[in-house]
Formats: structure tokens, sequence, C-alpha cells
């Protein structure tokens, strides 16, 4: 699916760089697009992902509205690539739940529960981290912010040792690839929002 929002409905959400700084967030995609001003003009998730990046089409996507699952799965997908970490086993019970909520077949308590979990066996532990944030994805806000908690920790992890570098390259390319095929992806139908 292709996804869309436009710049009137970004600024409505109090991005970044809405002032006077020219690199930065909203101003940044303001000047890939050669416009001094937020409209309604259609404007793609590839556009936004081109002009600023994944961090910033990530917090994008609050955004839109009705698309919700797809976000949430999103983000469980993200926490996924750095479970393998967990040495306890949590994130991946946690990412599970995850997702069984986000298609309705979990409850509010059991991803509670879950979450809490996690929270006791949580230390420094990036993979953990980035489940936590996934389990609170019965928010949209907290989806995005399990999907951003999964780079910073596949970052942080990476930053142990050398051998994981390449280990976190390869999650930040997979992210982005994620990224790219749920909401950059022309199809015969143009999705709007």
């Amino acid at each position: 699916m292709m996804l869309y929002t436009t710049l009137n409905r970004i600024k409505k959400c109090g991005p970044c760089g809405t002032a006077r700084d020219d690199d930065y967030g909203f101003r940044k995609l303001l000047n890939y697009l050669s416009k001094t001003k937020s409209d309604d003009e259609q404007l793609s998730f590839k556009t936004i992902l081109e002009s600023n990046g994944l961090d910033d089409a990530i917090w994008c996507l609050r955004s839109v509205d009705g698309y919700d699952l797809e976000i949430r799965l999103f983000a469980v997908a993200c926490a996924r690539r750095v479970e393998h970490l967990d040495p306890t086993g949590q994130a991946k019970k946690t990412n599970d739940v995850s997702e069984r909520f986000a298609h309705g077949l979990a409850t509010i308590y059991e991803l509670n529960y879950s979450r809490a979990a996690a929270s006791l066996d949580a230390s420094l532990d990036a993979s953990l981290a980035a489940s936590r944030a996934a389990s609170r994805a019965a928010s949209l806000d907290a989806s995005l912010a399990a999907s951003r908690a999964a780079s910073r920790a596949a970052s942080r992890a990476a930053s142990l040792d050398a051998s994981r570098a390449a280990s976190r390259a390869a999650s930040l390319d997979a992210q982005r690839e994620d990224f790219i095929k749920m909401f950059c992806t022309d199809d015969d139908v143009n999705e709007q929002i």
C-alpha cells in the first residue's frame, strides 16, 4: 500500500523544525518539497522517507487515521528484529502478545501482564526495552515509540562490540525495508488519507 498524509496533518501533530531550523524535521521536509508553508496536498510516505529518513517517516505515521493495525504490526516487526538479544525469552513472549492484541486476539489485561513481566526481567538489555515499547502498542503513539525504541535498542546493542555493528546495520536496513513494504509500495488502488 502507498500511504499518504498532508503537511497540514503532520503540522497538527507538532513536529520538530516548525521554526527557522532549516535542517531539522518539518522545515527539512518543506525545503525538500520546495514549499514555504504547509498545505493539504497529498504527500506520500515514500517522499517523507526520501527527504527526512526513517525516524521522521515513522514519526509522521501519527498523522494518519485508519491504519492502526498496520502501524502496530510494523512496531512489533521492529521489536522482533532485536528480540533474539534477550536471553530470558520475555521479549519474544511480549511481542507475541502484542501481535495477538493488534489482531484482537489478546485482551488489554494480557498485554499489560506481559508488559509487567517484561518489566520484572528488564535491566539495561536493549531488546527488552524494545519489547516493552512494542507491548505498549495499545495506543498508536506507543506503537510508533516501539518502532523507534527497537531502532534505538538495536543501535545500543550494536555499540557493545564490532561484531554487532553488522547486525545493527542489517536490522536498520530490514526495518527500512519493512517500512517501504508496508507503507511505500505502489498498488493498483490509490490509498488516500
